[in-house]
């Protein structure tokens, strides 16, 4: 794990008991929330809406998921069988997901198509002492292959089919949680049996696309 330094927040103590009400139920998922200065994560102009449980665009027609969705895909991946080491995020965005997961996670592998965005995520996380993150530049829908397998993988933006080069990136056991669809989209929470891969419906939910290629 890092050197982070866990500083809960009366704001963020409060945003985490809403989430609890809301059904999240990890304490390791609570206190991170609680401890993550979310404001960190978005534009000054919308800080004030910070510890508010909704997305916020944080440029580039990206945006910062609502914190409980946060919450609930980082949940379903420590709720399996398998250790929590290593994990793969597809689409690292703002870093405030990435942030979540490296003080669960011994390992976080970032991946973000957008070179801007991942520049500004990877300031943010050396502000917060949080050195347990690789990050890459490059298409999502390939994945990393080179530092898996992984225990885990959240794919944070919506495909429009499920990724087939990310599922043999998986540990036997190991966990993706990822939106999939267009105009309606659903999560869902595949588990790796051997060759096969078991699909559990979560929720509907709402996310940017997961736009193949790389963008400078």
């Amino acid at each position: 794990m890092s050197g982070f330094k866990i500083q809960l927040t009366r704001r963020g103590e409060t945003l985490a008991a809403l989430l609890k009400k809301e059904g999240i139920s990890h304490s390791g998922v609570l206190k991170a929330i609680a401890s993550t200065p979310r404001e960190m994560f978005i534009p000054e102009t919308l800080q004030h809406q910070a510890y508010l449980n909704t997305a916020l665009p944080i440029g580039q027609g990206q945006t910062i998921s609502q914190p409980y969705i946060v919450a609930k895909m980082t949940e379903l991946l420590l709720n399996g069988e398998h250790p929590h080491r290593k994990v793969l995020e597809i689409g690292t965005g703002s870093g405030y997901q990435s942030a979540i997961l490296a003080q669960i996670f011994d390992q976080v592998f970032s991946v973000e198509r957008i070179k801007l965005l991942q520049f500004q995520a990877k300031r943010r996380l050396q502000k917060l002492d949080l050195y347990n993150v690789g990050m890459k530049h490059g298409d999502g829908w390939e994945g990393w292959p080179s530092k898996g397998k992984y225990d885990a993988i959240i794919v944070t933006a919506a495909a429009s089919s499920l990724p087939q080069k990310l599922l043999p990136q998986l540990e036997d056991a190991g966990q993706l949680v990822i939106p999939v669809g267009t105009d309606a989209q659903t999560l869902l929470l595949i588990t790796r049996r051997g060759n096969h891969f078991e699909q559990k419906y979560i929720e509907d939910v709402r996310f940017v696309p997961l736009v193949p290629g790389d963008l400078s």
